[in-house]
């Protein structure tokens, strides 16, 4: 649907003869999101597209033809993907796994083979290779800033063996050592928080507005109303003021390796 949606976009916008940042101008916007738009790569938030109607003189098209909330996850984790590549911060929430670009290879193949309906090992395979380049952005030393607040969950439901349970909590304690991200721990004691619905990512551009993606079982969402971008970001700060710091929440990831490995 994005790919369509900004196919449509750049052939009315070729069709006025303008270009992409003339149409920006025009509709207030950067010309960066218009060619994120037009590659499929984001979609407009309802009042962009309003405003790109009005620029185009295209009625309500665009806005009227904006995807359904109810999409696909794979719709717009598409998206997600090529945006985390573009993102100068990071901010995960994880309530049941580690987040994605913090997955060793050995616990994203253990998480990926609990799916369901079941998917092929070649299947499999390639979403960890997916998986893994995703994880490469954390080798420039210093963009994007990563955060990641965790559920206790995460390391007290063993995804997989001990050993690589161990292997994967040690791997975002060394990361976090280094400092290339910060880890944050949700303890059980804190009780309810902001964030129980489901994951949360939260993304900063240097060139476009702030994005939120939202995911549960059936779906996920990609959020760019600036509103509700904010109201995100609001739950996601709440939630880290009852989370423990830092330095105790290292302290407690190792001892939970240790647990893991002695268990073994």
């Amino acid at each position: 649907m994005g790919t369509i949606y900004g196919d449509w976009l750049r052939e009315q916008r070729e069709a006025a003869g303008l270009t992409q940042q003339q149409l920006a101008d025009m509709a207030f916007m950067t010309r960066s999101h218009i060619a994120h738009i037009e590659a499929g790569r984001r979609m407009p938030s309802r009042e962009d597209a309003r405003r790109l109607d009005r620029a185009l003189g295209t009625g309500n098209v665009l806005s009227s033809f904006l995807p359904q909330d109810d999409a696909a996850t794979a719709d717009y984790f598409e998206a997600v993907r090529v945006l985390e590549q573009q993102a100068v911060m990071i901010r995960e929430f994880a309530l049941a796994y580690f987040p994605g670009i913090l997955q060793t290879e050995r616990y994203a193949r253990a998480v990926l083979s609990s799916a369901f309906p079941p998917v092929s090992e070649e299947e499999r395979d390639k979403r960890v290779v997916t998986r893994l380049e995703r994880a490469r952005i954390l080798e420039d030393a210093v963009t994007p800033v990563v955060w990641a607040l965790l559920d206790e969950a995460v390391l007290r439901r063993p995804e997989a063996d001990g050993d690589v349970m161990a292997e994967q909590i040690m791997h975002v304690v060394r990361l976090a050592e280094t400092g290339r991200i910060r880890v944050h721990v949700m303890p059980f004691g804190a009780g309810l928080h902001p964030l129980m619905d489901s994951m949360l990512t939260l993304m900063w551009f240097e060139d476009q507005p702030p994005l939120a993606y939202g995911e549960g079982m059936w779906n996920g969402k990609l959020h760019d109303s600036p509103s509700r971008v904010r109201q995100l970001q609001s739950r996601y700060e709440l939630a880290l003021s009852d989370a423990m710091p830092l330095k105790e929440s290292l302290a407690l990831l190792r001892a939970i390796a240790k647990e893991y490995r002695d268990r073994d």
